[in-house]
């Protein structure tokens, strides 16, 4: 009888929920892991930068209850991927935090394996210099020792070989820091003997919880089986339904290449993966192949703090305004630059979105504005936030008294939602490395802990 890797994915993001229900439906196999991705760079650099959670303490504390009880409980090895949202250390502490207090809580002991991430501005510095760093994206800045020392966390993601290692070691919790999305899961099936080109396929749909489903969403469990020579995927909750093509179309999902996927030494060949309806939800996939890279890199992601911001949201009616929004708008900014002629326009910047009109695709919004009311949103990015809440209170000021053209009222072109009207952001962070290392050894570092 051929063998057969069971890994339950009880959402798509740790903290964002998924029904008690399905997450039981999935204990009801035998699992080899319960593996879950906490992290994710979609919103952006500031998680990492200002080394704050992706979801809240509550949120984490009760999704992590279910997936380390019922884990340890069973000895079925829990693995997280990026813990925290960006995987650096104040992010892995933090989990770790969440998990020590469930455990105590419980009466519980686990060995937790630890994978650091983070990297030292020395070593990235001196792999620069070695020229083993590379920029993964056109407009990202030129890497200077400056750029190095400006930035407040670095992490590398890692790939499935320190998870596999931490299983070896016998962790029943495996806490990652940055991982890249698909290892933590590729991880379980590597670790049994299984075929890494399936492993990680069903790794990169399984991340994402019951995405691949229909109706799909992150928010709900999914089972991925192994094979010798396929893999499966199925919904846990009798609601939703895996079918070939959705399974197929999340395949495609977040990739720049339609077959080809690059991960931290490895490429993903899916171009001639065949999926198949099994029936009663359950969707078969084959021919996933794996390739090693002639290279090994991974990649490095840093934040650095540039600016701080203030914003403020309003609402528009008057059709008048808004038949003449970006006119009076720059009339706006260009009355506030008068006012404060003192201070250089480096300082700071104005801009304004308009939703309703085109503050999602800008410029590339082709349709003419048929509405009866606009949300207008208007921030200030500054070198301080004393100078951020100082401009953008005098361009609310400003539009909100603003005499424009047959204007029929005094005053009151805003209707602000609510007060005060002005929220003080704080720091604004850009990515500065987006990169990609060579390395020619594991540069992460494992720490076991028991409790």
């Amino acid at each position: 009888m051929s063998k057969e890797i069971n890994i339950l994915a009880p959402c798509g993001m740790l903290g964002y929920g998924f029904p008690l229900s399905s997450f039981m439906n999935g204990l009801e196999h035998e699992l080899h892991g319960i593996v879950v991705d906490a992290g994710s760079t979609d919103a952006g650099p500031h998680k990492l930068g200002a080394g704050v959670p992706i979801v809240s303490k509550r949120a984490a504390k009760k999704d992590l209850e279910h997936i380390v009880k019922h884990g340890v409980a069973r000895n079925i090895p829990v693995v997280i991927g990026s813990a925290g949202g960006a995987g650096a250390k104040p992010h892995v502490e933090w989990t770790l935090d969440i998990i020590k207090e469930i455990l105590q809580e419980a009466n519980l002991k686990a060995k937790i394996a630890v994978i650091w991430t983070d990297f030292s501005s020395e070593t990235i510095i001196k792999a620069n210099q070695e020229g083993r760093i590379t920029p993964l994206t056109s407009n990202i800045h030129e890497l200077t020792d400056e750029l190095i020392q400006e930035s407040n966390s670095i992490v590398a993601q890692m790939g499935h070989e320190p998870i596999v290692e931490a299983l070896k070691n016998e962790a029943d919790i495996i806490v990652c820091g940055r991982a890249y999305d698909p290892s933590p899961f590729a991880a379980i099936g590597i670790y049994h003997g299984m075929d890494p080109g399936l492993a990680y396929h069903l790794g990169k749909i399984l991340e994402c919880g019951a995405l691949c489903a229909e109706p799909g969403t992150t928010k709900d469990s999914i089972l991925g089986t192994i094979k010798d020579d396929s893999f499966t995927v199925q919904s846990l909750n009798p609601a939703r339904s895996c079918n070939a093509i959705s399974v197929a179309a999340h395949t495609f999902y977040e990739k720049e290449h339609p077959y080809l996927l690059h991960g931290p030494g490895l490429v993903l060949d899916l171009s001639e993966s065949e999926f198949k309806e099994l029936g009663e939800g359950v969707v078969q996939v084959s021919k996933s192949k794996l390739h090693q890279a002639e290279k090994y890199f991974v990649k490095l992601e840093g934040a650095r703090k540039v600016a701080y911001r203030t914003f403020v949201i309003a609402g528009v009616r008057d059709p008048i305004l808004i038949e003449n929004i970006e006119e009076i708008e720059r009339r706006v900014e260009e009355q506030v630059l008068d006012y404060y002629e003192e201070i250089s326009k480096d300082q700071y910047n104005i801009n304004f979105y308009n939703y309703g009109i085109n503050a999602v695709l800008g410029e590339k919004e082709k349709e003419a504005f048929t509405g009866h009311e606009i949300g207008v949103l208007f921030e200030v990015i500054a070198d301080t936030q004393e100078l951020a809440n100082s401009i953008c209170s005098s361009v609310r000021s400003t539009f909100l008294h603003f005499g424009y053209e047959e204007r029929k009222s005094t005053a009151g072109n805003l209707a602000f939602p609510f007060a005060p009207s002005d929220v003080e952001f704080g720091p604004v962070y850009e990515f500065s490395i987006y990169h990609l290392m060579e390395i020619d050894e594991n540069p992460f570092s494992i720490e076991y802990l028991e409790n």
